[in-house]
């Protein structure tokens, strides 16, 4: 068998690793445009996968999906000024449609609060037509200078939820609520940890009162921010003339919010939990759930059809029981094989030859395990359904201990600069968007959330000015994708 070419190891250098992982694990293809890349099917079944339980989790929430146009008027953008502002940069513009120039030039969706604004204005007039609760699953474009898949790509994929409500405390709690269903999908579903924690000023949305986010940890130690959930205030109903008659027959704004979860939790589930073999694939979300590779002679006509009827038994009673099964015949090297699944992340391979018969077991291998295991076949089934929570919760306290030993406290702008190369800095700061500019400039760390359940900052002093606390809590520095 030929040598299968390694991974360059995360420890030389992890960018490196992650770019070759997404195309050798068969994720993502260059697309002809700068920046939007091709999704291949691996990549997309485990983008579907998020989107089903995703969807299942809003709708459980009382959220309803629809569909808007992906080209907004340029002139909805100079409504809200903060928001322009914020996504100038960024837009791609339709100037040109059908051989002729357009009367008003059509911005390429960069995010939905203008469209959306416009048409919540229209379906809003009594406070008994709110609370407006939709979600929509499309792709968005944003032209970054610098891109790399799945994390920072011109075109991407994603849901972004927007919400009418009556009052300020309504809309608060639908933030709070959608930043702990993201929480809980990141933990139950991909085995990632995270912090759940507000945004400084400086890194709220553009036109945002509050931003909450939750940040995961990768495996080089930075930060991603994996999901965010925003509190517009009545900015956009202004913007848009969002207004109904109140209960006391008076008008009245309406407070708006949007939350959104993209394909870079691709980026996430690969770069928290990938090693120098390839991918791991948490079970829930992954593709392929298990693989069945047939082994035998080739010259063994009645070995083969006997692992073959074995094989085609057993991937039938896993999906069955709901497990996502694939059944590798390929003419190919065992060896072979084995590197690419190993690499693809899937969580649990069985190896069926007419030795195994023989004896009655077959070898399953875990992909977090070094060694395999001798599994008898009448408790194979069972081993395998019950071996994929377990699979889940391992990987799940693989990457919390991971996180938590990158974590340190610090008093002194030393020990912050000495512990953001490692992993995530808690530490107090006075709230100056100016201090917290000169801390990023000299470490490349930004303060990555105030955490909603942190340490107590009362009494204690800015690592970097000396000044009081600005936040009751001490905050997160990291650096980030």
């Amino acid at each position: 068998m030929a040598k299968q070419p390694t991974l360059t190891p995360q420890s030389e250098d992890f960018s490196a690793w992650y770019n070759e992982l997404v195309y050798r694990a068969d994720l993502v293809d260059l697309g002809p445009v700068r920046g939007a890349f091709v999704i291949r099917p691996y990549g997309w079944a485990l983008w579907e996968n998020i989107q089903r339980e995703l969807d299942a989790m809003f709708k459980a929430t009382g959220h309803e999906n629809l569909q808007f146009p992906m080209l907004i008027p340029m002139s909805y953008f100079q409504r809200e000024a903060t928001h322009v502002e914020g996504f100038s940069p960024e837009l791609a513009v339709v100037t040109h449609a059908g051989g002729e120039a357009l009367e008003e030039p059509l911005a390429i969706r960069p995010t939905s609060e203008t469209i959306i604004g416009e048409l919540y204005a229209k379906w809003v007039k009594s406070y008994r037509d709110l609370p407006l609760l939709y979600n929509q699953w499309c792709n968005v474009m944003r032209w970054e200078m610098r891109t790399r898949p799945f994390l920072r790509t011109t075109e991407f994929y994603w849901q972004e939820g927007h919400t009418a409500h009556a009052t300020e405390e309504e809309a608060r709690a639908e933030v709070r609520q959608m930043l702990d269903v993201y929480a809980t999908f990141a933990e139950d579903f991909a085995a990632l940890p995270v912090i759940r924690g507000e945004k400084t000023e400086g890194e709220r949305f553009a036109g945002a009162v509050q931003t909450l986010t939750i940040e995961a940890m990768m495996r080089d130690g930075k930060a991603l921010q994996s999901g965010t959930s925003h509190y517009l205030g009545q900015n956009f109903a202004r913007a848009f003339e969002i207004k109904f008659n109140d209960v006391n027959n008076e008008q009245a704004y309406a407070h708006t919010t949007s939350w959104g979860l993209s394909t870079r939790m691709i980026g996430a589930i690969i770069m928290g939990h990938g090693d120098d073999a390839g991918l791991v694939m948490p079970p829930k979300l992954a593709p392929i759930q298990v693989v069945v590779v047939p082994m035998g002679r080739s010259n063994d006509e009645d070995g083969r059809a006997r692992v073959k009827a074995e094989a085609d038994r057993l991937v039938a009673e896993l999906r069955r029981a709901g497990v996502r099964v694939k059944l590798d015949e390929r003419d190919a090297n065992p060896g072979a094989k084995f590197y690419e699944w190993e690499q693809k992340g899937v969580p649990l391979r069985v190896e069926l030859g007419p030795k195994d018969l023989d004896a009655g077991s077959a070898l399953v291998k875990d992909r977090l395990a070094a060694d395999k295991t001798t599994v008898p076949l009448g408790g194979l089934v069972a081993y395998l359904v019950d071996g994929l929570p377990a699979f889940h919760d391992r990987l799940f306290a693989r990457a919390r201990a991971f996180r938590d030993e990158r974590i340190v406290e610090a008093r002194t702008m030393d020990e912050l600069v000495e512990g953001v190369e490692r992993g995530f800095v808690i530490a107090t700061h006075c709230g100056d968007p100016e201090s917290e500019k000169a801390i990023q400039e000299a470490t490349k760390a930004t303060v990555r959330c105030i955490p909603l359940e942190g340490i107590s900052a009362l009494g204690t002093t800015c690592v970097h000015t000396g000044r009081p606390s600005g936040y009751p809590n001490k905050v997160v520095f990291g650096k980030a994708y």
